[in-house]
């Protein structure tokens, strides 16, 4: 690396392979919340937050936190924060360079010698992945004080949720006051997860928003026949018939996809397709299909929604078969805060990296944070756009570029919010 930096991209770098070791073994890169291994790279964590001069500390929800405390109390907290904890065979870059990041931030703040009027917290938030309970951003969920109760008693590997939160230092009796009014911005630094940044030889992406997920359960009604005697111009094929449906949702994803600069960014799978009676000599009486939908922006979901329902009444208007539709989950899109993102570009500039803003088809921890406080997060590019493989790679010197930026913003914040309390 060329340029001149204030972070060090060995430290980084042997941050991520420390905490890459501590893993299950035979299944690299695992680090699963509520497991023993979890807990072992949350010490890592906190003694490196030690030694970058944070003082850790554990909220009700089970976030650990390392605070630097401003120069005037009071001011709020800007946060820079991810997770730690991974998928199954996942990767050992996606959430930890983020929380790398953070301490690498904190470390060059104190070989500088810089005191912030705010003070700078790093998190690493608990389950942001799926956990064994089935539910994922955990710890930025209770922080913006949307967890839901009845989670709490979820249960797997012989415990529930709270008996998993109280296991990792956590206090489920009072999650309340894990929920944050403190924040004055929300930082979050993550590989892509995507291949555009590579492909395109671009250095940082700035993320606009978190795509609003929306899934769709569509089951298609035939009648099931002799496969053998049943002549092919009298059946009525679910598994045809969803076969057809499949494709115009493709058709119209890809097309909707084309036309991402206005728009925004765009995606659809049909991700689970099952079928009964599921025989070779049986033509197929039901077909049951689940579509996973991203957008951008909440008008094009809406109208992407009505075309689904288009769709399937032009097929129940021509085919004996029937189609059905069934929205199974909804959520809508999280923008990034615009004067955020001017800060984050504005810093790109200064450090002198490449740019560019993009939507994030992920969910994230900083759509949770992004309802209590302004929030905005960062790309780094990773290799061939591959995540949650074990085959995930970044490169140091990138995740090491995209933490100057952040560090650059951080300095912006705080000499604004100053400026602001002083004016």
């Amino acid at each position: 690396m060329t340029r001149n930096l204030s972070v060090r991209a060995e430290r980084i770098g042997a941050d991520i392979e420390a905490l890459a070791a501590i893993t299950d073994p035979e299944r690299p890169w695992t680090r699963r919340a509520f497991t023993p291994r979890f807990l072992e790279g949350r010490a890592y964590i906190e003694a490196a937050m030690r030694a970058a001069g944070l003082e850790p500390r554990l909220d009700a929800a089970g976030n650990l936190i390392g605070r630097r405390p401003g120069r005037r109390p009071g001011g709020g907290a800007i946060v820079v924060g991810s997770h730690s904890d991974t998928v199954p065979d996942g990767g050992r870059f996606d959430g930890i360079a983020g929380v790398v990041a953070g301490l690498e931030i904190a470390r060059a703040l104190a070989e500088r010698d810089v005191a912030l009027d705010h003070d700078l917290e790093v998190i690493d938030c608990l389950a942001e992945e799926v956990s064994i309970f089935g539910v994922s951003c955990v710890g930025s969920r209770a922080s913006a004080g949307t967890l839901p109760a009845d989670w709490l008693q979820r249960a797997a590997a012989g415990k529930t949720l709270a008996e998993g939160i109280a296991e990792v230092g956590g206090d489920p009796r009072r999650l309340a006051e894990a929920k944050r009014d403190d924040i004055r911005a929300f930082l979050e630094l993550h590989i892509e997860q995507g291949p555009v940044l590579e492909a395109e030889r671009i250095d940082l992406g700035i993320v606009t928003a978190i795509c609003g997920i929306t899934r769709v359960e569509i089951e298609v009604e035939g009648r099931a026949n002799h496969a053998g005697t049943t002549p092919m111009d009298r059946r009525a094929d679910a598994l045809l018939s969803a076969a057809r449906l499949v494709d115009a949702i493709n058709h119209s994803a890809r097309g909707r996809a084309a036309e991402a600069a206005r728009r925004g960014y765009f995606a659809a799978t049909v991700g689970e397709f099952r079928i009964e009676p599921n025989a070779a000599n049986v033509v197929p009486s039901r077909a049951r299909l689940l579509v996973d939908a991203r957008a951008e922006r909440r008008s094009e979901m809406e109208d992407f929604l009505a075309e689904l329902e288009r769709l399937l009444a032009g097929q129940n208007g021509c085919a004996e078969t029937r189609a059905t539709l069934r929205v199974v989950s909804d959520n809508p899109p999280t923008p990034s805060d615009p004067a955020l993102l001017d800060e984050i570009e504005a810093a790109a500039d200064i450090v002198g990296v490449s740019h560019r803003r993009m939507a994030s088809g992920a969910g994230h921890d900083m759509a949770w944070f992004a309802r209590v406080a302004p929030a905005a997060m960062v790309f780094a590019p990773c290799r061939g756009g591959r995540s949650h493989a074990p085959e995930e790679w970044a490169e140091t010197d990138a995740i090491a570029l995209g933490a100057e930026t952040l560090l650059e913003t951080v300095l912006r914040l705080d000499r604004r919010g100053s400026d602001a309390a002083t004016s």
